[in-house]
């Protein structure tokens, strides 16, 4: 079974097929309370950083650039986002967001960035260093 990663805005209610929840945002979505959101954890190390957020203000044009530089600061980062790594490997899961815009937020990026993982640790796992040092190369 291949890994599932969804991602959800934070205002629309929570399905039985979501899988496990995680919200990813550095700031709890506005007007919802924590108890409706239905999450397994809030893990506001996997955001951007203030500055890489604010630099990128949701603007399409950044998008690419956005991208880029979160992936950075996700490589720096490991210990947060491998526990979604492991979780996808045994279930769908499902990132939580505040954003307005569907398509140019963390959540997508974070989605993409750990399918890339995802990606690269089953080939490692198959391959052995040939694949860790493709996946190193990523």
């Amino acid at each position: 079974m291949a890994p599932q990663i969804a991602v959800k805005r934070a205002y629309e209610p929570p399905a039985k097929d979501d899988g496990q929840r995680f919200c990813v945002d550095r700031m709890w979505p506005r007007g919802v309370k924590k108890e409706a959101l239905h999450v397994q954890e809030w893990i506001k190390e996997l955001a951007p950083s203030t500055e890489l957020r604010q630099w990128f203000s949701h603007d399409p044009e950044r998008w690419q650039e956005f991208q880029q530089r979160y992936a950075a600061e996700l490589d720096e980062n490991c210990e947060a986002w491998e526990p979604l790594v492991e979780a996808a490997k045994h279930g769908k899961v499902t990132l939580v967001y505040g954003a307005k815009d569907e398509e140019h937020n963390n959540a997508v990026a974070l989605r993409a960035y750990l399918l890339r993982q995802l990606k690269g640790q089953r080939r490692s796992e198959h391959s052995g260093a040939a694949g860790t040092a493709a996946q190193h190369e990523q």
